[in-house]
Formats: structure tokens, C-alpha cells, sequence
């Protein structure tokens, strides 16, 4: 007979910690990743905020499609945000 020990024998409970204890590690790392994936801006790629916005009113401005005064009022505009 095996003595009382179940299936997984003498150790099995040791072993069976184990790998709930790594099971629950995976799980937390897991919610820990996302949280970081969702809460973390990473520039333009998230709507970078004021800084964004100005690069690309400084875009348009080079490029010509605004004039100066109209750079400048927007320009101000947005650092009064």
C-alpha cells in the first residue's frame, strides 16, 4: 500500500507549493505589467501632452503653414494650459 501519502507520495505537498508560489508570482507579475503598460505615457504614442503639442506647432510653424504671430499666440496659449 503507499502508506497514507496520496498520490503524490511523501514530498508532494512541498512540491505542490511550489508551484502555487511561482502560479501567484506569474499572476502578480502579470497584473503589475499591465498596470505599468496602461498607466505609463510614452510620448506622442499616448498624446504626450504639452510637450507633443508644441513640437508640433514648431512642425507647422517650419514648414510654413503658420506665420510667426500666429505661432506665437498658440504657442502661449498652450504654456497657459
Amino acid at each position: 500500500m503507499m502508506g497514507g501519502y496520496g498520490v503524490m507520495g511523501q514530498g508532494g505537498w512541498f512540491l505542490g507549493m511550489v508551484f502555487m508560489v511561482l502560479m501567484w508570482l506569474l499572476v502578480a507579475g502579470g497584473v503589475v505589467a499591465l498596470f505599468k503598460y496602461l498607466f505609463t505615457t510614452s510620448g506622442s504614442a499616448r498624446g504626450g501632452g504639452r510637450s507633443s503639442a508644441l513640437e508640433v506647432l514648431g512642425e507647422r510653424y517650419a514648414r510654413g503653414e503658420i506665420d510667426k504671430a500666429e505661432f506665437e499666440a498658440k504657442r502661449k496659449d498652450l504654456k497657459d494650459l
